[in-house]
């Protein structure tokens, strides 16, 4: 299916008068919250609010209203997309960029990264990890500056000493230095407070630690645990006092579940899950968030010679073919879905893909749209304003050819 933003309609609602209002004749309209698809809508807006939402095809009411004929598009509400990186865009000479470019060259990059994903449709994005740069791409978006999605950003993740997120693995000794907390590395508990403050400090609003090895650092390991439960904890804690939720990078199982005990909300990849983590999981209500396109993304690139460090390859071949099938057990188990990609990994604007893979593994279309919508919303303590086209809300709308 072909995706297309309404984009005229979103600098329409949010610079019209409120006197004036604009009425989209929707042929079709899924409404995420009951998971069914309603037949010969009308959405009303005024200013950046969705006012009514009737059945049958409403003519305005005043001779400068605006009326959108939607009625050969399928309309919903736009995507949330859980886990992106917008800094960034992999490919063979990424491990020398950190080396070559400057601040404002990963800004120039994400500016374009970031109108790809609005442009696929995907309206809010919550962005795993970057050098810090994500923090004035959101601010700068939402004072109206630059095209991009709403934005909630973690900074920088947090990891351990040697850990998947630690900015100078792979660095000869003398530049490795002995980074801490201001650089979001933990190796304590008063560390681990620390580092959630300073991410708040810095601009964040989530907390993202990696909670095992993973495929693309330059480091041994893609599953071993990397932080303690006590660790998980206080990271927990301090960023539950901060008005922010925890979100963990996990392979391996045995950090999937002392990050589960400690507190966070979604694991990210949960590739070699068991079935006594997904239990957990259902228990205290923390949502998967599969990134099934980055692995396949992985797994394909690892076979090209030079792509990656040597380091890496094995655990890409290892690691990336298993997310899809863990995905398709963990759903049929019952543990809640919540939609993201990974993008940056692969190609920003291809997000899409990932709904299809879903479907692949025994998720119904209609559930994956969910995923990317309602439950998401509610992760993010958005669901008053996105997530669903209802009476109220923001009018956060795109449309599919179909």
């Amino acid at each position: 299916m072909k995706k297309i933003i309404i984009f005229a309609l979103m600098f329409f609602v949010v610079t019209s008068a409120f006197s004036q209002k604009t009425y989209l004749h929707c042929g079709n309209l899924i409404d995420t919250k009951s998971g069914k698809v309603l037949s010969e809508m009308t959405i009303v807006v005024s200013g950046n609010k969705i006012i009514e939402v009737k059945k049958g095809f409403l003519e305005p009411v005043n001779q400068d209203d605006t009326v959108i004929d939607l009625r050969k598009k399928m309309v919903m509400p736009g995507l949330i997309d859980m886990h992106v990186h917008l800094e960034m865009e992999f490919g063979p000479s990424i491990y020398l960029d950190e080396f070559k470019l400057n601040d404002a060259d990963i800004a120039f990059n994400s500016v374009q990264y970031a109108s790809r994903t609005l442009m696929a449709g995907f309206t809010t994005v919550r962005d795993l990890g970057g050098s810090g740069v994500n923090v004035s791409l959101r601010n700068a978006i939402n004072r109206g500056k630059l095209i991009g999605p709403r934005i909630l950003t973690a900074e920088k993740s947090l990891a351990t000493t040697g850990g998947h997120a630690d900015p100078t693995n792979g660095y000869r000794k003398d530049l490795m230095g002995n980074p801490g907390p201001a650089e979001g590395v933990v190796n304590s508990v008063e560390d681990a407070k620390k580092a959630v403050r300073q991410r708040y400090k810095n601009g964040a609003d989530v907390i993202k630690i990696t909670a095992t090895g993973g495929v693309l650092s330059v480091a041994k390991s893609g599953q071993n645990p990397q932080f303690t439960i006590e660790e998980i904890k206080v990271i927990t804690e301090t960023a539950r006092d901060y008005g922010m939720h925890v979100a963990a990078h996990a392979h391996g199982d045995e950090g999937m579940q002392r990050a589960i005990i400690g507190g966070v909300k979604t694991i990210e990849h949960g590739t070699l899950m068991s079935d006594e983590t997904m239990e957990l999981m259902k228990k205290h209500d923390v949502y998967l968030v599969p990134t099934i396109t980055a692995g396949k993304e992985v797994t394909d690139k690892a076979k090209i010679k030079g792509f990656y460090p040597e380091i890496i390859v094995p655990k890409a071949l290892n690691i990336g073919p298993k997310i899809q099938v863990t995905f398709g057990r963990a759903y049929k188990k019952g543990v809640g879905i919540a939609f993201g990609t990974d993008a940056g990994v692969f190609k920003h604007g291809d997000n899409g893909k990932e709904f299809g893979y879903m479907v692949e593994a025994g998720m119904p279309a209609i559930k994956t749209i969910q995923s990317a919508t309602v439950t998401n919303a509610k992760i993010l303590n958005l669901s008053n304003e996105i997530g669903s086209i209802e009476v109220g809300k923001l009018a956060d709308i795109k449309t599919v050819a179909v």
